[in-house]
Parts: structure tokens; C-alpha cells; sequence
């Protein structure tokens, strides 16, 4: 018997439109990281300052492509891929080196990012995007 009216079904029948909102969400702040880094906006480092063939100018020109690139959902896969494996990069060269612990190291939104991208990678960008209307 299969009963589609029942709470979790009703559930599940969210689950791409909440993947989508996932992946907007994670884009945004992902951005926000990037905006940073780039253009010292909010608070950070002033325009300038911060040297794009660096290894942080780097890190900014990926957060802030890419973070536009996920909240589009476009090219989602390889670039969640991408990102993730920036986001593994950063937690073992900038965080782990400070302390075993995510906690004491400042690396858990490291942590997060790179496995909601690699999750993103094999999930995709969802019905909310523009991958979804490229296929189309």
C-alpha cells in the first residue's frame, strides 16, 4: 500500500526544491567569503591588498566565481567538485595546523563546505537552476 498523502511523503515530495535552496544558500555564503577576501566588503582586507596569485587571491577568485556559479547553478557538479576540494585544501593547509580539533582550529565551516560541495557534486544543482534549464 502505498499512501502518498502521508507526512513523510509530503516530505520527500520537497526534497529537489529543498536542494535547491540548499545549494543557493551555501552559494550566497560561499560568495560572502570571496566578497571578502576580494574587495575587503564588509570588513577584511582593503581592495588591493590582497595579491590574486597568492594562495588567499586564489582561494578569493574561487569563492567568489564560484560562489556566484552554485547560487546560479551552473556548471554545478565539476564546480562543487572544485570547491570542495579547495575547501579540503584550506582546512588542511590554513586550519589543521593550528590544532587536531575543528573546534580549536576555526576549520568547521571548512569542514561543511567541502562536503555540502561534494554532496552538490553528486546531487546537483536541482530543479532551481540553470543546469535544470539547460537540460530542458
Amino acid at each position: 500500500m502505498n499512501d502518498t498523502s502521508s507526512p513523510s511523503s509530503k516530505i520527500a515530495a520537497l526534497a529537489p526544491s529543498l536542494l535547491s535552496v540548499l545549494r543557493i544558500v551555501v552559494g550566497l555564503l560561499f560568495l560572502a567569503h570571496g566578497i571578502v577576501k576580494l574587495f575587503g566588503f564588509p570588513e577584511g582586507a582593503q581592495p588591493g591588498q590582497v595579491a590574486l596569485f597568492s594562495l588567499f587571491g586564489l582561494a578569493g577568485v574561487l569563492e567568489f566565481v564560484g560562489g556566484i556559479a552554485i547560487v546560479a547553478g551552473l556548471f554545478t557538479r565539476p564546480v562543487a567538485f572544485l570547491l570542495s576540494g579547495e575547501m579540503a585544501f584550506a582546512y588542511f593547509i590554513a586550519h589543521a595546523p593550528q590544532g587536531f580539533f575543528p573546534g580549536v582550529n576555526g576549520g568547521e565551516a571548512a569542514i561543511l563546505f567541502c562536503f555540502v560541495f561534494l554532496y552538490l557534486a553528486a546531487a546537483g544543482a536541482g530543479p532551481w537552476s540553470l543546469d535544470a534549464i539547460r537540460r530542458t
